[in-house]
């Protein structure tokens, strides 16, 4: 579960190399509200932010060290005051979710709050940081957010949990569980990126909230224009037993992403591109995937830049903090990703995902919207499915509450089939990337092996 050697360049599996085990004294979970009245309303969420894939909680940690000009105010004071004044601009945040006509939902706004949780925990973040490389899995995740009683539905639950934990040596964790249907990854910073600015003294969030979500509703009548395979109606496939599920991070020094580009052969792919190529081969070779049956790699592809871009169609304001982001497809035959003897390559592959992205127009986006609401917001199609979310520059090292960035800021965890790329430090201090992966023990194994020899010069 070390460090694996390849090509004098660290290729890290990062599952901690030690147990390490702490106590963390939790207050009671409470609500917080907006700092002063809200208007009292009800919002529709949009036909892309309304589907059923997104109808769950993600869960990101954020490391800090302590110390900086704040170190003698409480942390926990200042980012519970900061999160109700946050609240007054970005109201919705403290609603509640529920169904109308059609499953259709809309947040009600009536300044219910979001869950506050206070706590301390008995270890610092250095013997974290010595348990293992700072990426998930943590240790005691489940402690430093801490699922309060009543707080984990979809409907009529608060839409955010948020834990600040103190830790003995001054730093503290920001924990942080989202309704994905109210926000992405870009949306969810934006807002905690308010909670920083007004934590460090700003007077309001520099970037003014835009809810904006009719803008992207479908049309009527619904007429998609594409063939959206990620929505493939399909049987679903039996799920792996989850007691033999494990998580691992791989995190790909700069090394490592230059070995797979050689390995490419041409100067066209994107980092990535050619991670998100590498590891659909490898994960499809871990799987062992039967010839003949397509494997599935789903871009989650932020259209924001689009929408700012050339095309004006979509609208979207600056400040948008919904889902934007829709999930083009790469196919392929498994045999044809797995099979050294086969016509496809590393090179073929990344020119898939290349191809999945370029599919992302405002045409694009307004077809997933009609296609969502005609179907009846299906879930994406499971079967062999990766999903890759690039999280590298969604903000999160610049979530600054006055103790400066986080030593470690994205996902706390992932689910089976979901990979995120996080930016992080290696251990000699150069920009790396890290991915957590869920897998079978036994396929996680063989992951391992697969990565490996994809890094070797």
């Amino acid at each position: 579960m070390g460090s694996l050697d390849v090509a004098k360049e660290s290729l890290h599996s990062t599952a901690p190399k030690q147990q390490l085990t702490f106590a963390v004294r939790r207050r009671v979970a409470e609500l917080v509200c907006p700092a002063v009245a809200t208007p009292r309303e009800t919002k529709r969420l949009s036909d892309i932010d309304d589907q059923d894939t997104l109808r769950g909680h993600v869960r990101f940690a954020l490391f800090y060290r302590g110390g900086s000009q704040k170190q003698d105010d409480d942390p926990v004071g200042v980012i519970r005051r900061a999160l109700a004044e946050a609240l007054v601009p970005y109201y919705p945040l403290a609603g509640r979710l529920r169904e109308v006509v059609a499953r259709k939902l809309v947040v009600d706004c009536a300044g219910q709050g979001v869950l506050f949780v206070e706590a301390d925990a008995d270890v610092r973040l250095a013997e974290i940081q010595a348990a293992g490389p700072l990426t998930p899995p943590f240790p005691c995740m489940d402690q430093l957010l801490f699922d309060a009683q009543g707080s984990d539905g979809i409907l009529n639950a608060p839409l955010l949990l948020i834990q600040v934990t103190r830790l003995l040596c001054g730093g503290f964790v920001f924990a942080l569980r989202l309704n994905h249907t109210v926000c992405d990854a870009i949306g969810i910073v934006q807002f905690m990126g308010a909670v920083a600015e007004l934590a460090r003294g700003l007077p309001s969030p520099t970037v003014n909230p835009a809810w904006s979500r009719e803008l992207l509703e479908a049309r009527s009548p619904p007429s998609p224009s594409f063939p959206h395979r990620e929505y493939d109606l399909l049987p679903p496939p039996p799920p792996p037993p989850p007691s033999d599920m494990v998580l691992r991070t791989f995190s790909f020094s700069s090394g490592n992403i230059a070995t797979i580009k050689k390995r490419l052969g041409d100067d066209k792919s994107t980092t990535f591109e050619a991670l998100a190529a590498a590891l659909w081969l490898a994960r499809t070779a871990a799987l062992e995937i039967p010839a003949g049956e397509l494997a599935r790699l789903v871009v989650i592809a932020n259209f924001r830049p689009i929408a700012a871009g050339p095309d004006p169609g979509l609208g979207l304001p600056a400040g948008y903090y919904g889902n934007a982001c829709v999930p083009p497809t790469a196919l392929a035959d498994a045999g044809e990703l797995t099979t050294s003897s086969s016509a496809m390559s590393l090179r073929e592959a990344a020119a898939l995902v290349r191809g999945a992205k370029a599919a992302v127009t405002a045409d694009y986006v307004r077809s997933t919207a009609d296609v969502l609401a005609e179907r009846g917001r299906p879930c994406l199609a499971l079967d062999n499915l990766l999903v890759v979310s690039d999280l590298r520059h969604a903000g999160f090292r610049g979530v600054d509450f006055g103790w400066a960035g986080p030593v470690y800021g994205g996902p706390a965890d992932t689910v089976f089939g979901v990979c995120f790329f996080v930016a992080v430090k290696g251990e000699d201090g150069e920009e790396a990337v890290a991915v957590p992966v869920v897998l079978p023990r036994i396929a996680m194994d063989r992951l391992a092996k697969e990565v490996e020899r994809l890094c070797q010069a």
